[in-house]
């Protein structure tokens, strides 16, 4: 791809702004409650701002009036093609029945009429920063929006992490829209609200709407290279043979430092007894959610990435014309 490349695509007249998707994953929960107290204040010439129409998603009210991750099942899990197309009993867990309403809400996933921009708001408990996650490394808006975060937010580490899931696949929220993210910042506790990480959050989600703005006014966005962290794999803890109960917990010479390069030969675990496992791996890596409390359950003490610079084109808003095109290609694939 050449740099000086200019890509055409289509407006973005609709986004989703979602909180709440984990109960106890504050900053966005308090977020979209702002940003609906907010929506009720805005001027007629505001509200007659055709730009851009922002839709503020409270995600999974039950889990959050519990300050819990979910009620029944985790629902940044529920948002596979096979799920949501699958049958439901009387019976389902809670959060598929949710899972249902939100894409048919914001959906249906896949389909011409599904929302054109869903960013997902979440909080880690690993020393993260602000990390935007999505299923794509070749999404031109979700990366036009990262580098422009990027720029406007010089004092915040910010990170792209890439997961290569196919959209048959892809399971959380983010992924019933055209394009989407989670847009994931720590670290913080759950069930606790810190005035940075919430800052951080606002000022990320105000200017992600910014960027949809200009584009969608014709805002022509220079390319270039971004760097990506690609995940690889995850790492499970050290176990009991007979219990499968976890025998180390992250070394400390390794907490906290998500995407510092961990090489062969690193401390990488404590046993409780008090030795060192080191990193076994064939390659260097980063690693990033390191600790994150709600994945204990999930066996993943951490995550490892390789960093690869993807060079991104120059885009502007497509035509009327251009558009139309768009549709009808678009349309096209799908009855495929």
């Amino acid at each position: 791809m050449e740099v000086d490349e200019l890509e055409c695509l289509p407006r973005l007249p609709r986004v989703a702004v979602c909180g709440g998707t984990l109960g106890n994953e504050l900053s966005g929960v308090y977020l979209v409650r702002e940003l609906l107290k907010m929506e009720k204040k805005v001027t007629k010439e505001e509200e007659e701002d055709e730009r851009v129409s922002v839709l503020m998603v409270l995600s999974n009210p039950r889990a959050m009036l519990q300050c819990r991750r979910y009620v029944d099942t985790d629902l940044n899990r529920c948002f596979t093609r096979a799920t949501l197309n699958g049958p439901v009993s009387d019976v389902a867990p809670y959060e598929i029945t949710r899972a249902l309403e939100l894409n048919r809400m914001l959906g249906p996933k896949g389909s011409p009429a599904v929302v054109d921009l869903v960013c997902d708001l979440h909080n880690t408990t690993a020393n993260m920063g602000l990390c935007l996650i999505a299923y794509s490394d070749c999404d031109w808006i979700c990366l036009h929006i990262f580098k422009h975060l990027q720029r406007e937010m010089a004092d915040v580490p910010i990170r792209f992490i890439h997961f290569d899931v196919s959209s048959k696949e892809s399971y959380s929220l983010d992924s019933v829209g055209k394009h989407g993210f989670a847009m994931e910042i720590g670290p913080q506790p759950h069930g606790v609200v810190r005035s940075n990480v919430y800052t951080a959050m606002r000022v990320g989600v105000q200017n992600m709407l910014d960027w949809v703005r200009f584009f969608n006014s014709g805002t022509i966005f220079e390319g270039g290279f971004v760097e990506v962290f690609s995940m690889v794999k995850h790492i499970d803890y050290p176990r009991d043979r007979e219990t499968r109960t976890i025998t180390a917990a992250i070394h400390p010479q390794l907490q906290d430092r998500d995407f510092y390069l961990l090489h062969p030969g690193d401390p990488l675990f404590q046993t409780f007894s008090g030795e060192t496992l080191p990193y076994k791996g064939k390659e260097p890596l980063y690693p990033f959610f390191i600790n994150e409390c709600a994945y204990y359950e999930k066996g993943i003490p951490l995550s490892l990435a390789r960093k690869r610079r993807v060079m991104i084109p120059s885009i502007r808003v497509q035509t009327e014309q251009e558009q139309e095109s768009y549709v009808q290609e678009f349309t096209s694939e799908e009855e495929e």
